[in-house]
């Protein structure tokens, strides 16, 4: 089916208020990895079920992918993957789940999401289940300029004068993305580029399906990385964009109980 024009704007009435929210759009999945266990957090729960004001943190950013997607909402499992799969259905209702055995890495992740994913759709949201102060508004800004742009995979970016410790986004000449370096890796002119990736991305269904099945685990964690889609599309000449946000703050995730802390205090202040 043709892409849509996204975001035609409906009216709710809640609480006496009116809130303009973004139809559902059958065309686009959202899937979120959540398969992780998240041992800095140095606690036996799976990491996406601590909680925030009293809800697992997976909960807000479920909230946000079905506000986009609906039910074509799927949710990677994986450490405790009964336990966190019976939370988030008490929570979230209707959702698909995808069952990732071992942790081989995000990319590996999205392989098994793939089978998951309704025939009908175009476009596919990648969302973290640790970054739960996403918004919906960056979400929707990510999707309408992918789309618009017709390119096969965008990036969510932000600016930070402190990029230390997160993948900086490479760009040609002509803005295209060509890879993704982190941390490790980067040579002393590139940790000085000040645009850092999200984790959080938008990719043509046919791309990423394809994409894919061509990336390798030869790298010091053995693990199959998402990024490597990048570098594989822009040997490819597909279209590769960014879209840069001032969204830092949106894109911290929880890897500590510290991090949890501070970003309790954020959404309690959010909520006033």
């Amino acid at each position: 089916p043709p892409r849509s024009t996204l975001f035609p704007y409906t009216t709710l009435f809640r609480s006496g208020k009116v809130k303009q929210v973004p139809e559902i759009h059958k065309n686009v999945a959202v899937v979120i990895l959540a398969a992780g266990k998240g041992t800095r957090m140095k606690s036996d729960k799976a990491k996406v079920l601590h909680e925030i004001n009293s809800r697992p943190m997976i909960s807000y950013v479920v909230a946000c992918a079905k506000e986009i997607a609906g039910d074509n909402v799927v949710v990677l499992v994986g450490h405790q993957a009964e336990i966190v799969r019976t939370a988030v259905s008490k929570i979230a209702g209707n959702v698909i789940f995808a069952l990732q055995k071992k942790q081989l890495g995000t990319g590996h992740a999205v392989m098994c999401a793939i089978p998951h994913i309704k025939k009908h759709v175009n476009e596919v949201v990648i969302l973290c289940g640790d970054t739960p102060l996403i918004t919906l508004r960056t979400i929707e800004s990510l999707l309408s300029d992918h789309v618009r742009a017709k390119r096969d995979l965008t990036v969510l970016a932000a600016k930070t004068d402190n990029p230390f410790g997160y993948g900086r986004i490479v760009l040609d000449e002509r803005g295209n993305v060509t890879g993704i370096v982190e941390e490790a890796d980067a040579t002393q002119e590139q940790k000085k580029i000040k645009i850092v990736n999200s984790g959080i991305y938008c990719v043509s269904m046919p791309f990423l399906s394809k994409s894919l099945k061509n990336i390798r685990s030869e790298n010091a964690q053995s693990e199959f990385y998402l990024t490597d889609i990048i570098e594989i599309g822009y040997k490819g000449k597909k279209a590769l964009g960014v879209t840069i946000e001032d969204c830092f703050e949106e894109i911290s995730g929880v890897n500590t109980m510290e991090q949890l802390q501070k970003i309790e205090t954020i959404m309690r202040q959010r909520q006033g």
